[in-house]
């Protein structure tokens, strides 16, 4: 009898565990601020975490007032592919961008005194877009309200101010519905206080709810995408390859510029600002700036176009623009991204002009560089065997201002007055410095 009565109430407590288990999951978005790459890449991270979870529902709690419309798309494809039910509680604006994501969730809930619409597309200074981004909005708008059984006469209407609907609206004002209006209209399912509120019209009453949150990996990349820690990678990147292309074969400086890139261009790429063409960009800037230096004699176009290159490169990635086209670029937006890239170069050319110094007085570089002097007072003393002055010969490098010549089959280390010699020129010796020659160019 004992051993029954024990058996019953494992069974009740397994049963009990077993319910509790079964709570249906639900993933809440939190969508309250603009439509940007950083909120694409949010939500995409959310509903891959709804699916790996196995959510039983997501719900956007949604306050915007739209934001970017490539983005508000790619979002909106997201929605229409995820199997899992997708409800949208408008808690206060759904503008826009807005309006449209909301439209393509299964259903959609307004507290009162919310609204939806107004989905107008607008450039960063407020003005209406042009016809082809009206259209495109107007197109997307329809298709997604035919594919979750909403009027799509109304869907357009709330982008296109010409479109009239007798007891709707007028031509010369676009659609912003109220809660009621909505209700009234298709447009909304049901007027709620809470998500717990919407929970309970869907008959479920009992459920476990996750806020997503983005984790820690995310929180350094939206570190990393602050225009004052880009200034600083700017910095590094342009200091290194700079000190890297003084001093040849020390590797320090390189790995330092190419970690500062990998940081500077990661961020920006995962949130969908950074396109490929623009990182190519920036290294097509670089072979350009190391074939001036390196095969073309003298500082010409290629040097300068390695130069824009680089610097177009790091200041677009900053921007949202859709290959060049800045109707959606904010004018502030714009000027931090210059901002940034200029304080960058220019603290790089003060760590050059100034740092450098520094870094050859300290133990450090003392460590990977000989950094002691053989004096004639010390001892020391260098000559060749016989009088160089007034020998020619011709550069085998690049004298920038130091490099060789080549006199008589022998190879020499040499240095100009400060001119840039190129390669295969005509030198004349005009001093013998240690074991280096003063030369100059033999003009023709």
């Amino acid at each position: 009898m004992r051993f029954l009565i024990q058996s019953f109430i494992f069974c009740l407590m397994a049963t009990a565990g077993a319910f509790a288990q079964d709570k249906p999951e639900v993933l809440v978005l939190e969508v309250r601020d603009a439509i940007d790459p950083s909120m694409n890449r949010y939500v995409d991270l959310g509903l891959k975490k709804a699916s790996e979870m196995e959510a039983d529902y997501i719900v956007i709690h949604m306050d915007t007032y739209g934001g970017a419309v490539i983005d508000a798309k790619d979002i909106v494809e997201n929605l229409l592919n995820t199997d899992i039910p997708v409800w949208v509680f408008i808690d206060k604006d759904a503008a826009s961008a807005g309006a449209l994501i909301s439209i393509a969730c299964d259903s959609i809930y307004m507290t009162p005194g919310a609204s939806i619409g107004a989905a107008t597309v607008v450039t960063a200074d407020g003005a209406a877009a042009p016809d082809k981004y009206q259209s495109y909005m107007r197109s997307t708008m329809r298709s997604v309200a035919e594919e979750k059984g909403r009027d799509p006469r109304v869907a357009e209407a709330m982008v296109d101010e010409n479109i009239a609907i007798e007891g709707i609206t007028e031509e010369g004002e676009v659609i912003t519905f109220s809660t009621l209006e909505a209700l009234e209209y298709g447009f909304c399912e049901g007027k709620v206080e809470s998500i717990d509120e919407i929970m309970q019209k869907n008959g479920v009453p009992d459920y476990e709810i996750t806020v997503f949150e983005l984790g820690a990996t995310e929180s350094i990349i939206a570190f990393f995408l602050n225009p004052v820690i880009s200034g600083i990678l700017i910095l590094l990147i342009m200091g290194g390859i700079w000190f890297e292309l003084q001093t040849p074969g020390i590797g320090f400086p390189l790995a330092v510029a190419v970690l500062a890139a990998i940081l500077y261009f990661t961020p920006y790429y995962l949130n969908g600002l950074a396109e490929n063409w623009e990182i190519i960009a920036f290294f097509i800037g670089i072979i350009l700036l190391l074939l001036e230096i390196f095969v073309i004699p003298g500082f010409g176009v290629a040097g300068i176009l390695g130069i824009i290159f680089m610097g177009g490169s790091l200041i677009l990635v900053m921007l949202n623009n859709d290959l060049f086209d800045f109707s959606f670029v904010g004018f502030g937006a714009i000027v931090k991204a210059v901002l940034a890239a200029l304080l960058g170069v220019l603290g790089a050319a003060i760590l050059l002009f100034i740092g450098g110094v520094r870094l050859t007085e300290s133990r450090a570089f003392s460590r990977v560089a000989l950094t002691d002097t053989m004096s004639r007072n010390d001892g020391y003393t260098s000559s060749f065997y016989t009088s160089m002055t007034g020998k020619r010969g011709k550069t085998q490098t690049v004298l920038r201002p130091s490099g060789r010549i080549l006199i008589d089959g022998e190879i020499y280390d040499a240095y100009t007055r400060g001119d840039y010699i190129g390669a295969g020129e005509e030198v004349e010796v005009i001093s013998e410095e240690g074991t280096s020659l003063k030369v100059r160019k033999v003009e023709s």
